[in-house]
């Protein structure tokens, strides 16, 4: 009877022990680091809505619960074996972003939610995931040091980026943009290739703004192919003609444009021209950042914030009630947090044992660094408003999740890494 008793007891402290070991590798600080940024996210939040009665910062805060579990369940998996599941991955990705043109809910301008369950779900979101996993699956054999590599991964992140440029989620469709440069970079692309490839957008600017800069820009690109591609003449005579036609086609392009993406893409340059309309968001947010100084007013004190000055300053402009209630020094506490949680991304990405997990890695790193500098950048008017939310900050359910998802994707290949911990 003690030897049953003893067994019985002994069982379940093995399963807990057993539970405990599957995470023994995990980067403890990594998810810390996210955890608290969704706590003081809430807090923030609940700042922008005090008197309103919202309890939007409650749902951030469960949503950020549900994902930390998620990622602790996904951090156990063998990650490995999305390599064998990356087309139906990217399948399911293209069909959901197909699904939002045909049966998806418009809001804002934009039609960007399928409604499921009485819930607004954001596919795109989860896009950027299924993005990430499957470019890392592409290049992690073969990288993409040639061109006939580099042109195969432009193709298929070619699909979902126009068919999210199409919701019109512009933003968005520059995080896929961000996220394919980072991991072709990491995947030994010829970084003048990447710089090569980023140009057209940089020449459309300046034929159309001040025509010697584009010369020179021009004179530097056909330097840099001569110098990289490996048919020099051709290959400059290129980019000197796709140069050109894209400064040429600016004027197209920009006739795409819906009104409210023109203003946003223009009016950061210069917010006073409509002080009442697409510019107010941006001068109320540099008003507040600039009011909290160096110490700030105080949680729940600040005159913008309380007042509710700020439109919808809960998601896309969150940062900007971090700068007034806590000022410069609550600010740059942020930044820091960020940047702390880029390093152990970098750390991770060189200690993984094989070039797919590293590659994941370093998506993930690609589509939080992007997404930080132009929400903080657009929220202190050094870039356009694109509606590009501040990771595990800003209110969203589905951008809470997804972020979520991809830390416990990174977990996975921290946990189950063959190296020493680091």
């Amino acid at each position: 009877m003690r030897k049953s008793l003893f067994q019985s007891q002994s069982v379940p402290r093995i399963r807990w022990l057993s539970l405990l070991n599957s995470w023994k590798n995990l980067d403890w600080a990594l998810l810390i680091l996210v955890i608290g940024l969704t706590l003081f996210g809430g807090l923030m939040i609940r700042s922008t809505q005090l008197n309103l009665g919202y309890t939007d910062w409650l749902q951030h805060w469960i949503i950020g619960g549900i994902g930390c579990i998620f990622a602790l369940f996904i951090s156990r998996w063998r990650y490995e074996l999305l390599i064998q599941w990356q087309w139906i991955i990217y399948g399911i990705t293209n069909v959901s972003l197909l699904a939002v043109i045909f049966v998806g809910t418009t809001a804002l301008g934009a039609q960007r939610w399928i409604t499921i369950g009485g819930f607004n779900v954001q596919p795109s979101e989860f896009a950027k995931l299924g993005l990430i996993i499957t470019l890392a699956a592409l290049l992690h054999n073969k990288g993409a040091s040639t061109l006939s590599g580099l042109f195969k991964t432009l193709a298929i992140a070619a699909v979902p980026w126009g068919l999210v440029f199409l919701q019109p989620d512009l933003g968005t469709s520059l995080v896929f943009g961000a996220i394919s440069m980072g991991m072709l970079y990491w995947a030994n692309t010829n970084p003048g290739w990447l710089i090569l490839l980023a140009s057209p957008i940089v020449s459309v600017v300046l034929f159309n703004v001040y025509l010697p800069a584009w010369f020179a820009w021009v004179g530097l690109l056909a330097l840099l192919a001569w110098t990289t591609l490996p048919w020099p003449r051709w290959g400059t005579a290129a980019i000197v003609a796709i140069s050109t036609m894209c400064g040429f086609l600016g004027d197209v392009f920009w006739g795409i444009l819906k009104d409210y993406q023109k203003d946003r893409l223009i009016l950061f340059l210069n917010p006073e021209k409509d002080p009442l309309g697409g510019g107010y968001h941006l001068i109320q947010s540099r008003i507040a950042i600039g009011s909290g100084q160096l110490h700030g007013s105080g949680l729940y004190q600040g005159t913008q914030t309380q007042l509710h000055f700020i439109p919808e300053q809960h998601t896309d402009f969150i940062f900007s009630a971090v700068g007034e209630e806590l000022g410069f020094i609550g600010a740059m506490g942020l930044l820091v947090v960020f940047w702390l949680i880029c390093f152990r991304l970098v750390m991770i990405a060189q200690n993984a044992k094989e070039n797919f997990g590293s590659l994941l890695a370093i998506g993930v790193l690609s589509m939080i660094i992007f997404q930080v500098m132009v929400n903080i950048g657009m929220t202190i008017g050094l870039a356009p408003v694109t509606g590009i939310p501040l990771p595990w900050m800003s209110y969203g359910r589905s951008a809470m999740l997804a972020n979520f998802l991809a830390i416990g994707l990174v977990e996975a290949v921290a946990n189950h890494r063959n190296r020493n911990k680091f």
